[in-house]
């Protein structure tokens, strides 16, 4: 036992034991041992509204510091004003007390946000008695280093590429908002993986970052973290619980009083359904303003399909062969090929609006990926290909109509191949995009395309693009698509409902349907075939 333990001041806590060795020396051990046990009785912090008090663990509470002593690397998904952070700050003094040679690093958002979680480290430190404190070697608004020889450092990472961190436990505060989080994991990463812990701590702020990536994949099994999951509900401070009755008459004792069972009707309407989603339900509602709506985005999400073989050099990746009876769509956005925008096709079966293949490339050259258009266009059935016209995609027509002569390369409205990609037009494209995906018209396969449609945002000048940092290449195919089905559809070379029902009749629909006619020609009603 360190000889720490014997400097005196006069608290209960301090009287308590004194002339009782023994009993200093159980009640250390238990401490050190029980993290839970000695947050619980010694831990005092500031309540918004109590001032400062004893650190009441609650029982999911609890339940997140038995993850932390059992798993290496844990993410936590959490709803708003939880105590988490309060939770991690109080770890990780318990740490660098009852450890030698121990550095604590935590991340938050901004430097007031690390400054914060100090304070609240040194205020728990200076509420010890006084056998639990080891003496201050170093203090400042980020760092406090005990005679134990270990630290706590808190950081904004904002100024961190994570290469400079080091700890036996770091600890990332609100990781969904941090900008440079993906350059700070990869470089700090190399650090813990040889024996450090990992604490990930956010609300959820939309879909497709690394925080949320990182959590999907945990719940999935394909990484190291352990996901935490806690709601709301089970909160005494917001939902009714058995054994809390003093908490609660304290609340009604307020001024003004806070009626419990009223809590979460008033916070929704205060705040908002999408952000009391967001916020207390820790939904992935999409980054900020998405143009796709949350729901949506998490219906494609949860259908998406990862049972798919690879073609050129793992550029293309195919869901569905070709099936001889149905009739395809490929929609094409074009780009240099030089390693600047991807260029980016979706093979989609017209009959049900699956997506079948996709391709996606930032290396390779036009006149490689015609041929390949072509390739896949014949593959399915001669599909439709319709082409974005604007500057390289002319000359990707030209080579696919003049120099391959593929046969189905489509015409817009205005009776020229390609589409026109405008201001004007391009807002037309886009809501096609968002009606096919909000009514299930189209049934999306890809993760890689589902990541750009959670990134894929209003801007605060209304105009629909990639968030900062990301790429938009599949969704403008995508939206390419969906507007050649509807030109489809509404010409009368598809009929978009003929497969409701009965399958075997789609399919004899769909060989009256096969053809396109020449010019001037209409088709005759057939559908009486199938009655």
């Amino acid at each position: 036992m360190s000889a720490y333990i014997f400097i005196v001041d006069y608290t209960q806590d301090t009287l308590n034991f004194m002339g009782n060795l023994e009993k200093v020396k159980a009640e250390f051990k238990k401490c050190k041992n029980d993290p839970i046990y000695f947050i619980s009785k010694y831990i005092k912090v500031v309540h918004p509204r109590r001032g400062l008090v004893p650190f009441e663990l609650y029982p999911f509470q609890e339940m997140i510091i038995d993850n932390l002593q059992s798993n290496r690397f844990n993410i936590i998904r959490k709803f708003r004003q939880a105590g988490i952070t309060t939770i991690s700050a109080a770890y990780a003094l318990h740490m660098i007390i009852f450890n030698k040679h121990k550095t604590v690093t935590i991340l938050s958002i901004g430097d007031k946000e690390s400054t914060e979680v100090l304070e609240r480290i040194q205020t728990m430190y200076a509420e010890l008695p006084s056998f639990f404190k080891p003496g201050i070697v170093e203090k400042n608004k980020h760092k406090l280093k005990l005679k134990t020889d270990s630290v706590v450092i808190s950081r904004p990472s904002a100024k961190q590429s994570g290469r400079g961190i080091s700890g036996s436990l770091l600890i990332i505060d609100e990781a969904a908002f941090i900008e440079n989080i993906n350059e700070i994991w990869a470089g700090a990463y190399p650090i813990v993986s040889t024996g450090g812990s990992v604490f990930v701590i956010s609300t959820v702020n939309g879909m497709g970052n690394w925080y949320h990536q990182t959590y999907l994949e945990a719940k999935e099994g394909r990484n190291a973290f352990n996901a935490i999951d806690i709601n709301w509900e089970s909160h005494p401070e917001y939902h009714r619980t058995p054994g809390y009755e003093h908490l609660y008459k304290e609340m009604e004792e307020n001024d003004p009083p806070i009626f419990i069972d009223e809590w979460a009707k008033l916070t929704k309407h205060n705040i908002g359904i999408r952000r009391w989603n967001q916020e207390y339900e820790a939904e992935f509602l999409g980054t900020g303003d998405t143009y796709i709506d949350g729901e949506t985005l998490l219906n494609l999400a949860e259908n998406q399909s990862d049972d798919y073989f690879i073609k050129y050099n793992n550029r293309m990746r195919v869901w569905e062969d070709p099936e001889p009876h149905y009739q395809y769509i490929i929609g094409v956005d074009v780009s240099l090929g030089r390693n600047r925008d991807h260029s980016a096709f979706h093979v989609i079966n017209l009959y049900n609006g699956v997506q079948v293949a996709e391709f996606y490339s930032n290396k390779t050259p036009i006149n490689e990926f015609s041929k390949i258009i072509a390739e896949i266009g014949y593959l399915y059935n001669t599909a439709h290909v319709l082409v974005e016209r604007n500057s390289i995609g002319n000359t990707l027509i030209d080579r696919l109509f003049e120099e391959i002569e593929y046969d189905n390369v489509m015409l817009d409205f205005d009776n020229k191949f390609g589409v026109q990609i405008t201001t004007k037009s391009r807002d037309i494209i886009l809501a096609d995009l968002e009606e096919y995906l909000r009514i299930n018209k189209l049934k999306i396969n890809s993760e890689r395309t589902n990541k750009e449609l959670q990134t894929f945002i209003v801007t605060d000048t209304g105009k629909a693009e990639a968030d900062t940092g990301q790429h938009d290449d599949l969704v403008t195919s995508l939206a390419i698509t969906c507007y050649g089905m509807k030109f489809l559809y509404e010409n009368g070379f598809v009929d978009e409902q003929i497969t409701q029902g009965n399958s075997e009749k789609a399919s004899i629909a769909a060989d009256l349907y096969s053809k396109s006619l020449p010019a001037g020609m209409t088709k005759e009603d057939m559908t009486w075939l199938l009655s």
